[in-house]
Protein backbone atom coordinates (compact mmCIF):
# COMPACT_ATOMS: atom_id res chain seq x y z
CA UNK A 1 0.00 0.00 0.00
CA UNK A 2 1.35 3.47 -0.83
CA UNK A 3 0.78 4.96 2.85
CA UNK A 4 2.69 1.89 4.13
CA UNK A 5 5.57 -0.43 2.32
CA UNK A 6 5.91 1.76 -0.34
CA UNK A 7 6.03 5.62 1.63
CA UNK A 8 8.62 3.49 4.06
CA UNK A 9 10.58 1.93 1.88
CA UNK A 10 11.05 5.18 -0.35
CA UNK A 11 11.84 7.23 3.21
CA UNK A 12 14.09 4.44 4.39
CA UNK A 13 16.32 4.27 0.79
CA UNK A 14 16.38 7.44 1.20
CA UNK A 15 18.00 8.01 4.02
CA UNK A 16 20.47 5.09 3.16
CA UNK A 17 21.66 7.50 0.54
CA UNK A 18 19.92 6.25 -2.81
CA UNK A 19 18.08 8.04 -5.63
CA UNK A 20 14.68 6.32 -6.18
CA UNK A 21 11.72 6.58 -8.11
CA UNK A 22 8.00 5.28 -7.71
CA UNK A 23 5.64 4.17 -10.49
CA UNK A 24 3.28 6.04 -8.91
CA UNK A 25 0.40 4.06 -11.12
CA UNK A 26 1.70 0.92 -10.35
CA UNK A 27 0.80 1.32 -6.75
CA UNK A 28 -2.27 1.80 -4.85
CA UNK A 29 -3.91 2.05 -1.06
CA UNK A 30 -6.88 2.19 0.61
CA UNK A 31 -9.62 4.44 2.33
CA UNK A 32 -8.81 5.31 5.39
CA UNK A 33 -10.75 6.92 8.17
CA UNK A 34 -9.84 9.98 10.76
CA UNK A 35 -11.54 11.30 13.47
CA UNK A 36 -14.29 10.26 12.06
CA UNK A 37 -14.07 11.20 8.81
CA UNK A 38 -13.06 8.73 5.51
CA UNK A 39 -10.63 10.02 3.40
CA UNK A 40 -10.64 8.15 -0.09
CA UNK A 41 -8.21 5.54 -1.36
CA UNK A 42 -7.48 8.04 -4.43
CA UNK A 43 -6.72 11.02 -1.73
CA UNK A 44 -4.63 8.74 0.46
CA UNK A 45 -2.61 7.49 -2.42
CA UNK A 46 -1.92 10.91 -4.01
CA UNK A 47 -1.01 12.58 -0.73
CA UNK A 48 1.33 9.81 -0.06
CA UNK A 49 2.91 10.26 -3.82
CA UNK A 50 3.34 13.82 -3.30
CA UNK A 51 4.67 13.93 -0.05
CA UNK A 52 7.28 11.61 -1.56
CA UNK A 53 7.81 13.27 -4.79
CA UNK A 54 8.62 16.46 -2.94
CA UNK A 55 11.99 15.34 -1.14
CA UNK A 56 12.58 11.15 -1.24
CA UNK A 57 11.92 9.88 -4.83
CA UNK A 58 11.05 10.60 -8.22
CA UNK A 59 7.49 9.94 -9.02
CA UNK A 60 7.10 8.82 -12.36
CA UNK A 61 4.16 6.23 -14.40
CA UNK A 62 5.02 2.68 -14.98
CA UNK A 63 5.67 3.60 -18.56
CA UNK A 64 8.00 6.22 -17.78
CA UNK A 65 10.14 4.45 -14.88
CA UNK A 66 10.52 1.55 -17.72
CA UNK A 67 11.56 3.75 -20.03
CA UNK A 68 14.49 4.97 -17.86
CA UNK A 69 16.23 1.73 -17.34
Amino acid sequence: MTHMCIDSTARAAFDLGYRCAVAGDACATRELSFKGETISASQVHGAFLAALGSVFAEILPAAGLIGKL
